[in-house]
This record gives structure tokens, sequence and C-alpha cells, in this order.
């Protein structure tokens, strides 16, 4: 009698691998002669999966509400941001915690706070929101206060990632001597104030958008993420609209503009709105409701760009802007970063989960 034959898993494995070397070869051999993109040659290789060479201890995690930001020293002291907790922990190299700004509204303590960065020298700084004004406060590594400033008038939540405001605060880097922000209503993509919360450039031309007679539509398309290049000079990568980036100089000159495609970015492209409904804030204002397509962003010690997308994929790109890996995480499960932490040894360090992943 003879036997049918079923394919194993193994066999569907190899008719794979034989498909991706098929498919790379023949885009190998069409890229010189221009027949198909970079993007296309790149689309055709492996995506990446990278699995966590390690993580704080299980009973630290769990101390944690929400991680929203886990960032680390030179010395190896990690800290981490509890969003929900509204505290920042310092963790010391034996994995022992230890919650150094606490709950409050008063100067010193967080409430509603959205974002964290921490600086080069040791210090980091915390932006929250109490009664709804934008508050910025430094800290010392052992979270004593060092100073801190509240921006004029009330925060505006244009562009939102579930309960999470991105805009605006949201938005801060520390340099260890100034801070960055998006904040579009002063004129430009990147702004730069002082210890003190003085503002003293702006950079950055807005991107056209399919409706620049609407205010608010405008500073939501123009809302984003502003980054320091380890390497010098600084990217701002957009979170609404059609995906995109640039990079600029020490000057804030722009050095390029580069679109952001992928195939696993087609159905949100081709699902962006071109008219968008209003909600009613807290506040009372109506404001339009902008999807974002880019979750979070980083830069790595080579000055690689690292962007986080609203699917579960990390598109890097190179210094002069090309796309050369795709990438997934994966911890206990696969993740969707909602922050990206390089270390000065080039470990990238994820939230949710405080997760450490080999980069290279």
């Amino acid at each position: 009698m003879s036997r049918a034959f079923l394919p194993t898993p193994t066999f569907h494995i190899v008719l794979g691998e034989i498909a991706r070397i098929a498919s790379v070869a023949v885009v190998a051999l069409l890229l010189p002669l221009g027949l198909v993109t970079v993007a296309a040659a790149q689309d055709a290789g492996n995506i990446e999966t990278l699995r966590a060479v390690a993580s704080l201890p299980p009973g630290t995690v769990g101390l944690f509400r929400e991680p929203t930001a886990c960032q680390r020293t030179a010395d190896g002291h990690t800290y981490v941001f509890d969003r929900r907790a509204h505290a920042v922990y310092r963790v010391v190299p034996d994995g022992h915690a230890s919650q150094i700004v606490q709950i409050g509204p008063e100067p010193g303590r967080l409430l509603l706070a959205s974002s964290f960065h921490l600086g080069p020298n040791g210090r980091f700084v915390v932006a929250d929101a109490p009664r709804g004004r934008e508050r910025v406060q430094i800290f010392g590594g052992d979270g004593t206060r060092l100073g801190g400033f509240t921006l004029p008038g009330r925060a505006t939540p244009r562009v939102r990632l579930g309960s999470l405001v991105l805009n605006g605060i949201g938005s801060l880097q520390f340099t260890g001597r100034t801070i960055l922000m998006n904040q579009p209503e002063l004129g430009g993509l990147v702004s730069e104030f002082t210890l003190a919360g003085h503002p003293f450039r702006t950079f950055g031309v807005f991107r056209r958008g399919p409706d620049d007679t609407d205010r608010e539509v405008s500073l939501a398309l123009n809302s984003g993420i502003p980054l320091v290049n380890p390497t010098g000079g600084y990217f701002f990568v957009f979170q609404t609209g059609e995906p995109s980036f640039r990079k600029y100089d020490a000057q804030g000159a722009l050095i390029y503009h580069r679109s952001i495609h992928g195939r696993e970015l087609d159905p949100i492209v081709a699902a962006l709105p071109t008219t968008w409904p209003r909600r009613t804030d807290e506040e009372g204002r109506q404001l339009p409701v902008v999807p974002t397509t880019v979750r979070t962003a980083g830069v790595d010690a080579g000055g690689n760009l690292w962007v986080a997308l609203t699917t579960p994929f990390i598109y890097v790109y190179s210094p002069d802007g090309e796309k050369i890996r795709t990438v997934r995480l994966r911890g206990a499960r696969a993740l969707q970063p909602n922050s990206l932490w390089f270390s000065p040894a080039n470990r990238l360090l994820v939230t949710p989960g405080c997760y450490e992943f080999d980069a290279r």
C-alpha cells in the first residue's frame, strides 16, 4: 500500500528558506540594473528577531505598575520611570530597587507625569502636568530636585498613544545642559530650552500637510520625537501622518529628509485619514483626532536610527538614512516597545518589561 506524503514542519521551513533565498537572489541580480529599489532589496531579506539577553529581576519588575522608560548610566545604575505610579526608581547593579521620586503635585514630586530622560551626566529630567500645567523638573541621580520650570499656558494633548500624551513635554530629551522638546506652537519642529525654561532656539521647518488651513491639524501632523545623535547633531521622527524622519546637524541645519516605507507599514499608510473628526478634551477644546504611526524611536552609539512602528516592528536606518534592518523584539513574548534606550555599552533597554537586547 502506498503511503501518502505529509509535509512535516521541517519540510515547510526548508521550502520557506528556499523561497527566501530565491527572492534575495533575484533582487540581487535586478538591483544593479535599477529594476528594483534599495527598499525592495532590503524587504527581500529576513526580519530579524532579537531575543532578550537580560532583564531586571522578576521581583524588581513586579514593583512597577506601568514602566514606560528604563535607562542606565555608565556605572550600571538603572532608572525606571513608572508612569502609573507617578514615580522614579533607581535599581543598583545587584537588582535592589528604591523609589527615589514619589507622587505629589509639589516640587520634587510627580503628578500626571508623561516622560523621563536620563542625561549623560547622571542627572535626569521628568515632565508632568499638575493641574494641567506642563512642568519639567531636573533631578540628581539620587532623586534630589535640582531645578525645574513650568511652561506658560495649559497643555494641549494633540497626539496620544492610548492614555499617554506624546506631544509637548512628552517628547523631551535631556542633553545634560539643555532640554529639547517638540513644541510646534513656537514655530518649528524642535525647540531647545535652558535648564531655567527659556527657549533660545527653534529649528526644523514644518512639513506640508493635506490641510494646512487647519492650525490644529497642522500642529498635530508636525508632532514627533527630537533625538540627540551621539555622533553629532539631531534626528526628528514624525509620529503622525506619512511616516518620515529628518536629520539635522549641530547647528540645526537640515541634512536630509527620508520617508519611511516597508511592507509592515503598508496597511497603516493605506488607512491614513484625509479628514479628522474632533474630540473634546478635558478643557472643553475641540481637537482633531490624529492617529499615530510611530510609537517611539532611539539612536544607538553608531548613529543608527531605530524607529518603532505602531505595528510590532522596528526599522533601523544607517547614519546616511538607508534602511538596513527590520527587527522584532521578543522577551517573554513578542514586544511592542513604548521606549527604546541605548546604554553606553550599546545595549538596547526596552519597556514594557525592562528587557535588555544586544543591538549589534
